[in-house]
């Protein structure tokens, strides 16, 4: 591995330390592009790298109380079943094919992060919701679970962008809990999606565990630089990286 590789691997951490999301998105190109994986290798790789980080990052969050269990559990389950049934799907792609659905995610992420500019709205924690509250909250969260995943085992994306406005615009999920939540749905998905690639992939086992710890120690690092950080300016930056980053592949394999 190299330094560069060393440093990125940190960087993917700090991302969903300070985020819950940003993980997926920053380790597929990396692997592919630095390390010299294949499409589908790098896409399984980074369900492990992704799924191990964020699940040690969601630990933490339960233990401050940052997190609605019950609701990650819900669309979480939702999502693995999307995610195991992306990642079946991704047979029939080639990896340009993959990386090309990959850059086009990206992209509309990116630009829809810079088109919403304005604050995100603060919910107050109103606790547990009642059972006819509850049985709504599964039905609004079935869709969009099931959609997370399909993208999770097909492009290897987390879903972190996509599952925070799920949270706290359908489940009611407070700022401050969604990305303990966040993180809790994205190891889930990520287990899923890697299920799916078991036995059609081999995977250099090392080389995934050195980034995997490397991408820990990053994310406890960002946990705690999310104190200091402005959310409005680091979400600005990180919308720039993604075009760029999901204009850089769609060149490098839309031939």
């Amino acid at each position: 591995m190299t330094f560069v590789g060393l440093l990125l691997a940190a960087l993917i951490g700090v991302s969903l330390g300070i985020m819950g999301a940003g993980g997926s998105v920053i380790t597929v190109p990396i692997l592919v592009y630095v390390l010299g994986f294949g499409a589908k290798e790098a896409i399984a790789s980074s369900l492990v790298v992704v799924g191990v980080t964020s699940l040690l990052g969601a630990l933490e969050h339960r233990h401050e109380g940052q997190m609605r269990l019950r609701i990650a559990l819900v669309f979480g389950a939702f999502a693995m079943v999307g995610a195991y049934g992306g990642a079946q799907l991704a047979d029939f792609f080639s990896d340009a094919a993959q990386l090309i659905l990959f850059a086009v995610v990206l992209l509309v992420a990116g630009v829809v992060m810079l088109r919403d500019e304005g604050p995100a709205e603060v919910r107050e924690d109103t606790g547990s919701p009642g059972d006819h509250a509850a049985r709504r909250m599964v039905l609004r969260l079935a869709a969009p679970g099931m959609a997370v995943g399909v993208l999770t085992g097909l492009v290897g994306v987390g879903g972190g962008f996509l599952i925070v406005p799920v949270l706290v615009l359908l489940a009611d999920v407070p700022m401050k809990a969604t990305v303990g939540t966040s993180l809790l749905v994205i190891a889930m998905n990520s287990a899923a999606g890697f299920a799916g690639y078991l036995g059609t992939v081999e995977l250099q086992w090392a080389l995934v565990a050195a980034f995997t710890a490397l991408a820990v120690g990053g994310s406890f690092a960002g946990t705690y630089l999310a104190r200091f950080v402005s959310g409005v300016a680091l979400k600005r930056g990180f919308a720039v990286c993604l075009v760029l980053m999901a204009i850089f592949i769609l060149y490098q394999n839309w031939r």
